[in-house]
Order: structure tokens, then C-alpha cells, then sequence
């Protein structure tokens, strides 16, 4: 799954959350879900960070940066 995709679809579990109208056993099921999704999207953003240091700390060889 996408970053993109994970957090869209986190974005539709907050607005189903905060909409209420939901039983226990749905609010439930979809807190899990929003806690899976978060979780992957802070896996990606992690490896973003991740990539983005070592760029920075790359030696200057005179090469352009490899594009992500």
C-alpha cells in the first residue's frame, strides 16, 4: 500500500469516527484499522527521512543527487 493510498483512506476512517452514528464493535473495527494505516504510513514517512539523511550526509562527488 501507498502512503498516499494509507493516508486516504485513514483520512475516510477519522471522518466515519468523528461522524459518530456507529455501533461499539464498527467504532472499534475502524480505530484498528486507522491504527494499521497510521502505523504504515509512518513506516513510509521513517524511510523518507531515512533517505533524505543520507543524501544529506553523501560526500559532494560533484554528481548530481540520484532522483527518488
Amino acid at each position: 500500500m501507498s502512503y498516499e493510498q494509507a493516508r486516504d483512506e485513514l483520512t475516510d476512517v477519522v471522518k466515519r469516527l468523528e461522524a459518530g452514528g456507529l455501533t461499539l464493535e464498527e467504532s472499534l473495527g475502524l480505530w484498528e484499522r486507522g491504527e494499521k494505516l497510521a502505523a504504515v504510513c509512518e513506516e513510509w514517512l521513517e524511510g523518507a527521512r531515512a533517505r533524505l539523511a543520507a543524501a544529506m550526509a553523501a560526500p559532494e562527488t560533484g554528481e548530481a543527487p540520484a532522483p527518488f
